[in-house]
Order: C-alpha cells, then sequence, then structure tokens
C-alpha cells in the first residue's frame, strides 16, 4: 500500500465524528460573510440597477438622479474601471455592460448609506435602450444555430459497423431542465482597503484565488495587492465556483473608490434572477443493441444552454459526453457536444459538473428501450456493465479501475433491499389496484474523481505548530457546509499522531495558500487533504528525529501516538508538548508548507482521449415509489444505497454527503421546474419561478419513508489520501433511481411491455401525462422506434 493511503495505528480519521462547526450551526453563532456587516465600521451598501429586458444595446445611462437620493453616495459604472471590465475568466462576462443580455442583467451598482437608499438610488438610475432580438429557450437557440464555444466530439470504434451489427436500433430525443441552486445563503462580498491601499476581500465563493484573480484585474493590481478570505459557505454546490467574482469586484471596486468598506449581498429574488443555474440540456441520439441487449453503439448529440456567456459551459460539456457510459461499456460510440447561446443567466457549476446530464441521458434510453426489448430494466443494465478482466476502457480511452465493484454495489443494494421480493410484492399490489401502482428500480453509477483541466489538480497547505504543542492548519479549500475542514482535521492529527482537541483550522484566505484550485469536482478531500498529510509529514520527520535523540534511538524506530513518541519495544516516552518544546529550543522549524499534485492524469481535449480522471467512484440505488393514477401524484416509499466512498475519512460526515446529494438529485429530477417567459410579451426572458412559493424544493414531505445508506465495505483506494474516496458529487446522480421507479410506475398503468416517455422534472403532471400514455397504448402499438 502506498504511503498515501496507509493508515497508522489509532488514526483519528475513519472516526464518525459531528461536523467540526455543528454547535455553531444550530446555535446560530457560525459567521457568514454578510454577518462580518455588523463588525465593520461605516459600511456602504451596494445595489444593482437591473434592466428588465432580455436583450437591448444601452444607448443612455443617466446617473445623476440617482445621486440626487438622501443617503446615495455613488454610482458605479464601466468608467469607473481602473482596470479591465470583465468578471470571467473567458473575458466575455462585461462587469459593467453597454449590452443587456438577459432579463435582469445589472449594468451598474449603486452605493448607499443605506441598503435602502442604495435601492432607491437604482430605482432613479435612468436607462436607455435599443431593444434587440433575443433567443430564449433551448429549442429556440438550436433551430436558431445560435451557439459558442468548443464543439467536442468523443469518438470510439467503429459507429457505422456497431450499428450495422446491432439487431435493435432505436432512435429518440430527450429534453431536461436546468436547476437552480438555492443554497441557504446568497451571493456576499465585504470589501475594505487599509492604509496601504491593500484590498482584503470578505467573500462567499468556493474558489478564493480566481476570486483574487478577477477583483485584482478589475483594479488594475497586481494579485499580492488583493486578499480573498471565506470564513464558510451557507451552500455553493457549484453556484459560487465562478460566479462570486463579479460581486466581489464591485465591492472592491466601492471600496477603492470611496475608501470606506462596501457590502454587495443579493436578496433572493436578485441571486435567482442575477447568477447561472445547472445547465439545462438537450440531446438527439440513436443507440444499437444486439439480439441479447447488448450495447453495440450509441450516436448522439449533448446541447447544453450555456447562457449568455461561457463561463465553465465548456467543461461542463466535456464531462457530460465523458460521463455518457455511466457503467456501461460502449464498445463503438460517436457523441458531439455543443452549447447553446441563449439570452438567460450564464449556467455554470452544480453539484456533477455536466456528469448528471451525461449519464441521464444513458440511463433514459435504458428505461425507454428495456421493455422494447422484452427485458427487463434491471436485467438490461446488468448485461452492459463493464466487467473485469475484459480490457474494457470508456470511450475516451481511460481504463476501468475496479469495475467489480458496480457489480458488487448493485448486488449489495439489491440485497440490502429485499429487492426481488419487494418486486413480487408490487406486481401483486398492481395487479390488484387499477387506479394506484408502484415501481421499483435499481440504477448505478461510475463517477470519475478529479478536475478535467489537469493544472486544476493540485493543492497547497500550509501547518503551524506552536510551542505549546497546538496546532494550525491553513489549506486552499472552502467549507460550504460538506464537512471538508472536518475531514482536514482529522487527517492531520492523524498524521502527526495527537488527539483531535490538539488542532485548529484558519479560515481559507489568499495570503496563506496560494494558486489553490477551487473546492469542486469533488477533489476537496482528496487534494487539500493529501497537501496536508505532506506538510504534517514534514514536521513529523523533523520532531522524529528530535524524539529519537532525547530516547536514543533510531528516528526509523520512533512512533507518535495518541500525543506520544515512543521507541518500538521500548517504555520510555516522550509527551508530545514535551517534544515540541525541545524542538524549538533546538531551533527546528515548526511549520511546513505541504503540497500535492494528482499523479497519472493527462488529457488531450483535442482528440478527446486521454484519463482524465484519478478513479472512478461507485453506487447503486434501489427506490420505490407509489403513483396515484388520477393526479400523478407519488410517493417516495423507499430508497436504499450503497455507496463507494473507500475508506471513509469521516463516516458521519460521508453518509450525511450521501442522503443529501440523494435528495438534491431527486429535487432536480422530480420536483425543481425553472419556468421562463418564452412569449413576445414585455415579460419575454423573465424568470417566472423567482421564489420558493414557485420553485419547489426537495423538503422532508419528499424525503424517503424509509431511507437506508451503507458504505461499502473493505474498498481501500490506492493511491488516495489514507485511502478514502470522493463523495460530494456522485451520490446525486443515485437519484436516477427514483426517476426510473416513476417510470416503471407509470408504465403499469398500461400494457406489458408498453414504453414510456417520461420528462424532466418528473413532476406530478409530467407523471400524469406518462400514465396517460401508458393507458393509451396497446400492445399492437408498441414499435422499434421510441
Amino acid at each position: 500500500m502506498s504511503q498515501l493511503s496507509e493508515r497508522p495505528a489509532h488514526p483519528v480519521v475513519g472516526v464518525s465524528m459531528p461536523h467540526e462547526s455543528a454547535h455553531l450551526h444550530v446555535t446560530g453563532a457560525a459567521l457568514y460573510t454578510d454577518d462580518l456587516v455588523h463588525r465593520t465600521k461605516d459600511v456602504l451598501h451596494a445595489h444593482p440597477v437591473q434592466v428588465m429586458t432580455a436583450h437591448a444595446r444601452i444607448t443612455a445611462l443617466r446617473t445623476a438622479p440617482a445621486l440626487a437620493v438622501p443617503g446615495v453616495v455613488r454610482v458605479l459604472t464601466g468608467a469607473d474601471v481602473p482596470g479591465v471590465n470583465d468578471a470571467g475568466m473567458k473575458h466575455d462576462e462585461p462587469l459593467f455592460p453597454d449590452e443587456v443580455m438577459f432579463h435582469g442583467h445589472a449594468v451598474a451598482w449603486v452605493l448607499g448609506e443605506t441598503l435602502e437608499a442604495a435601492r432607491l438610488g437604482a430605482e432613479a438610475v435612468e436607462v436607455e435602450l435599443d431593444e434587440l432580438p433575443s433567443v430564449v429557450s433551448l429549442r429556440d437557440a438550436i433551430a436558431a444555430d445560435s451557439f459558442h464555444g468548443a464543439r467536442p466530439v468523443l469518438r470510439t470504434g467503429d459507429v457505422d459497423a456497431g450499428f450495422a451489427d446491432s439487431a435493435h436500433v432505436f432512435s429518440g430525443e430527450f429534453h431536461f431542465s436546468d436547476q437552480e441552486h438555492f443554497y441557504l445563503e446568497t451571493h456576499a462580498a465585504l470589501a475594505l482597503v487599509d492604509e496601504n491601499g491593500q484590498v482584503f476581500v470578505q467573500s462567499s465563493t468556493q474558489h478564493p484565488s480566481e476570486t483574487q484573480e478577477i477583483v485584482a484585474h478589475v483594479l488594475g493590481v497586481p494579485s499580492h495587492e488583493v486578499t480573498v478570505q471565506c470564513l464558510r459557505m451557507g451552500g455553493g454546490f457549484g453556484g459560487k465556483e465562478m460566479q462570486p467574482h463579479g460581486f466581489a469586484a464591485v465591492a472592491a471596486l466601492g471600496a477603492r473608490l470611496t475608501g470606506r468598506p462596501v457590502r454587495v449581498r443579493l436578496t433572493r429574488t436578485q441571486d435567482l434572477t442575477m447568477s447561472g443555474k445547472r445547465h439545462g440540456f438537450h440531446a438527439e441520439w440513436r443507440i444499437g443493441f444486439d439480439a441479447d441487449g447488448r450495447i453495440q453503439a450509441l450516436d448522439a448529440t449533448l446541447t447544453a444552454d450555456g447562457g449568455w456567456s461561457l463561463d465553465l459551459s465548456e467543461p461542463v460539456v466535456a464531462r457530460a459526453l465523458c460521463h455518457i457510459d455511466n457503467t456501461y461499456w460502449i464498445p463503438n460510440a460517436r457523441v458531439t457536444g455543443r452549447i447553446a447561446r441563449t439570452h438567460k443567466v450564464s449556467n455554470t457549476a452544480f453539484r456533477g459538473f455536466g456528469g448528471p446530464q451525461g449519464m441521464l441521458v444513458i440511463e433514459d434510453i435504458l428505461g425507454r428501450c428495456a421493455p422494447l426489448l422484452g427485458l427487463d430494466p434491471m436485467e438490461l443494465r446488468e448485461r452492459n456493465f463493464y466487467r473485469p478482466g475484459q480490457g474494457q476502457t470508456t470511450p475516451y480511452g481511460q481504463p476501468v479501475t475496479h469495475p467489480e465493484r458496480i457489480t458488487a454495489v448493485w448486488r449489495q443494494v439489491r440485497s440490502d433491499g429485499d429487492v426481488d421480493r419487494r418486486r413480487r410484492e408490487i406486481a401483486a399490489f398492481n395487479a390488484a389496484h387499477p387506479h394506484t401502482k408502484r415501481g421499483l428500480a435499481v440504477t448505478g453509477i461510475k463517477f470519475g474523481i478529479s478536475f478535467n483541466l489537469t493544472a486544476f489538480n493540485q493543492a497547497g497547505a500550509l501547518v503551524l505548530i506552536y510551542k505549546d504543542g497546538s496546532v494550525l492548519i491553513n489549506h486552499g479549500g472552502t467549507e460550504m457546509g460538506q464537512g471538508l475542514h472536518t475531514k482536514m482535521l482529522q487527517v492531520a492529527a492523524t498524521t502527526l499522531g495527537i488527539p483531535l482537541h490538539k488542532v485548529r483550522l484558519a479560515p481559507t484566505r489568499t495570503d496563506k495558500v496560494p494558486n489553490t484550485s477551487a473546492t469542486a469536482a469533488s477533489s476537496g478531500a482528496d487534494l487539500n487533504g493529501a497537501a496536508v498529510k505532506n506538510a504534517c509529514e514534514q514536521l513529523r520527520d523533523r520532531l522524529t528525529r528530535v524524539a529519537a535523540t532525547r530516547l536514543g534511538a533510531n528516528a526509523s524506530d520512533v512512533r507518535v501516538v495518541d500525543g506520544v513518541a515512543r521507541v518500538l519495544g521500548q517504555d520510555e516516552v516522550l509527551a508530545w508538548d514535551e517534544l515540541v518544546r525541545t524542538a524549538y529550543f533546538q531551533r527546528v522549524q515548526l511549520s511546513a508548507a505541504g503540497f500535492y499534485r494528482t499523479e497519472g492524469l493527462h488529457w488531450d481535449a483535442r482528440t478527446f482521449r486521454g484519463s482524465p480522471f484519478k478513479y472512478f467512484s461507485y453506487g447503486a440505488a434501489a427506490a420505490e415509489v407509489e403513483v396515484d393514477g388520477f393526479t400523478g401524484a407519488y410517493r417516495l416509499r423507499r430508497v436504499d444505497i450503497v455507496h463507494d466512498v473507500g475508506d471513509s475519512l469521516s463516516p458521519m460526515i460521508d453518509i450525511g454527503q450521501v442522503e443529501g446529494g440523494f435528495v438534491q438529485g431527486a429535487g432536480w429530477l422530480t420536483l425543481e421546474d425553472l419556468r421562463w417567459d418564452t412569449s413576445d410579451g414585455p415579460g419575454r426572458g423573465r424568470l417566472l419561478t423567482q421564489a420558493a412559493s414557485t420553485y419547489k424544493l426537495p423538503s422532508f414531505s419528499e424525503m424517503p419513508e424509509e431511507f437506508h445508506v451503507r458504505l461499502l465495505e473493505n474498498a481501500t483506494e490506492e493511491g488516495a489520501v489514507y485511502g478514502s474516496k470522493a463523495v460530494g458529487e456522485p451520490p446525486l446522480m443515485l437519484a436516477f433511481s427514483v426517476r426510473e421507479a416513476l417510470r416503471q410506475a407509470a408504465a403499469a398503468f398500461g400494457p406489458v411491455g408498453a414504453s414510456v416517455e417520461l420528462a424532466s422534472p418528473a413532476t406530478p403532471e409530467a407523471v400524469y401525462w406518462a400514465v396517460q400514455e401508458a393507458r393509451a397504448r396497446s400492445t399492437a402499438d408498441v414499435s422499434h422506434r421510441v
């Protein structure tokens, strides 16, 4: 076993413990970015000047009326930007635009002594427009040939020959919805400037280093003049990977120009109308199977709704293409990706980062085709799993490591959930209940872990040991409720061999650990944990040499366990605090900078070939639903999950992540229905679902009545920190089982062998229409074209 994955005696990792800030969360004592306003003197409040039209050229912008409003201090416009007037890494997102690109686009910001003064000032700003044509829906963008960014093509094998060898060929299309992040904390930033002109920004951001970079280039200063700190986020889910940068830049610009702290904090409606979502997708596909139901060929085009600018759309589409295979071997494939340009908010990262969209396509295809092949959906899925010992690679050429775990989690969840018995009971129930039907589906996942962009797979850490033996760790990851900081504390305590209470964690900030990657791609614990471990190992090696001198032994024979240094086979010990104090007086350095880079990755974005992922995470879920045939209303009766997290760093945290990810995925697939005004009226392009009153989120009532989660045992991941695996994103895709269960329940209202289409999200309305489709079918109507 590698040094990175091997665990010492009595490790703190692997111990179930609550989130390190849990008591602060539940008591309300946890501080978030906007809470710091009340601890800061003379703060100015920023309010956006939003233009409520989908697409227009600004012909005049008059700020004088706003300056006449009592309490208004300044109006920020593009003329005030000393550096680059852009908030995006692609340089296609003007911070102060001269062209309105979506309904609610902010074209200026008003600074006021109070938020109300700023709001009234924003209302007073006069904007004259020259209206332009707009493209709102994804389908309209495709029809208008409105695209931007790269158009990658994933190829493997010989697609034409694969179809020629297929006994069954089906084709279809699938349109599925975007998703709002709806983090509890909206976008927020607080900026101030010190006497030396140093800009300090508190930001609710998943990527402090990139926030620093954007703020610096807007201000026209080098990065060392800007420090960004993130205490914690009240949720992020990818929505705070790219999109906080502009809001932080507005606050920093305001602070630089006025000399006073400036606060930006969006209201919920502003956040919903100004920030990007998960990309909605449209898929056209054609698939071929042999006589036994094994996939022979797949030809598909995936179109993502990118919104008005590129943001992260290109890597999102790349990951969608890399995950269209999910757990299935596809010997011949041609999959094209493209990004539609629409006049809507710029869509961005969201938990799974395109992976869910790609995987959903193949799961929808198999769910629709199984009845047409005369196969049970579970059997069709099993027949197409990656198999060990077959030399099978993904369509982009990466070998699938541990493919046996695909079958292991599948069999375990079938056993845990007593699936075979319950399916017989469901068949009996459905036969006896003409107006209520149940369905039970099992789906699996294979999700690649690492950033597709190889350069992002690096991390740093700074660990300090003080003379009293206490330890302070700094790392580049951000805490958004996922428990990353908890795991980092456990990693540090384990590596140093000391009790957890000896270790404290400092807030994430760019002047402690520079050039960090975003806390994203489920890589936070892998990257930062390895960097923390590396720093702690440097310190431990120095201290064991000191202990060896005191104890009269070789350093290689010294172990530090539970805060005590001892020599193997000897009784004499040296307490940690005394060891540290001794090291100090011997002038031994008690700080270390750690670093980690993920090895073995390579990716050619031009040919779409390589091994972009360190490993794959696996999981399986069985979901049972009950559907009312009169209304389409349903309830989630039971869910069983088996998920692979390697050797868990923190089991309680990981189980919570599995549960939360699954529920968020079920929300995307069954509840969350973003609606936009596509009419030709004055509200064209307006987001209609602007609040929790119109955008339905999963709540307690949508939780499974029975919810069983198990972590796969004996699953050490060689080459990962303490043998663990990522857990942030993969569980979201386990919710495919809910959608497929709904499909089966709806199909049960029709004849045996009926294939029904199911919209996504599968709201009660969508389920009702699927039920109606099933009822309308007869066996003779079942065709080989979906």
